[in-house]
């Protein structure tokens, strides 16, 4: 039986959000442009749209009229995406199931594209428990979220994310240990860690496989 909770979050903890917006953007531009040259160009340049602040979007459905906004949306949001597991993530999952903990994951977003982002990287087996807000009807920081996963015979949980400003209240107020992921760059949000002590994770750490030696 085990003794100890292990629950992830899923975007930029796991996985990089980054990654599904570049393929649903490959999607988006598959889906509008047949030819593989265009295709490429179109990619290209709904990443320069992302990156220079502008909204991606717009730019297909002004130059590509027949597609509204609304549908390149549902692209974005339903498509099977082509993406892998962060660095380290791996070896944290397996380290965890050969330990005997259990192990869950809290991940804001809507049902389709969470459910998703699991079965492409091959994980969605692997939690005892999973908790996705759109299911569930609740996003972070709702306690009940986190407190969903309390059971009588555990004694220790720990949680991992990358959000000071939302991922790690709960897990405080039930005085859970509870791991920042540093943002390296690649997040799609910020990572301000100016927040309120309340806010603040137990530790903070560099990298995935961190967790291994300190779990």
């Amino acid at each position: 039986m085990s003794s100890k909770y292990v629950i992830f979050d899923l975007d930029d903890t796991l996985v990089y959000e980054i990654d599904y917006l570049k393929s649903a953007y490959r999607a988006i531009a598959s889906l509008v442009v047949s030819e593989a040259v265009a295709t490429e160009r179109l990619y290209k340049q709904m990443i320069c749209e992302y990156q220079e602040g502008r909204n991606a979007f717009e730019y297909v459905a002004k130059y590509f009229p027949h597609f509204s906004m609304e549908q390149l949306l549902q692209v974005y949001r339903n498509h099977f995406p082509v993406i892998s597991l962060n660095e380290g993530a791996q070896e944290v999952l397996v380290f965890c199931k050969a330990q005997g903990y259990k192990i869950g994951l809290i991940t804001d977003g809507r049902s389709v594209t969470q459910r998703n982002k699991l079965r492409a990287l091959g994980i969605e087996a692997l939690f005892d428990k999973i908790v996705i807000s759109e299911e569930f009807g609740r996003s972070k920081p709702d306690l009940r979220n986190y407190e969903v996963f309390t059971e009588e015979d555990i004694k220790a949980y720990c949680y991992i994310g990358d959000n000071p400003t939302k991922d790690f209240i709960a897990p405080n107020i039930l005085g859970w240990t509870s791991y920042c992921l540093l943002n390296k760059g690649w997040n799609i949000h910020p990572q301000d860690f100016e927040v309120a002590p309340e806010q603040q994770p137990t530790y903070i750490i560099i990298e995935l496989k961190e967790l291994i030696h300190t779990l």
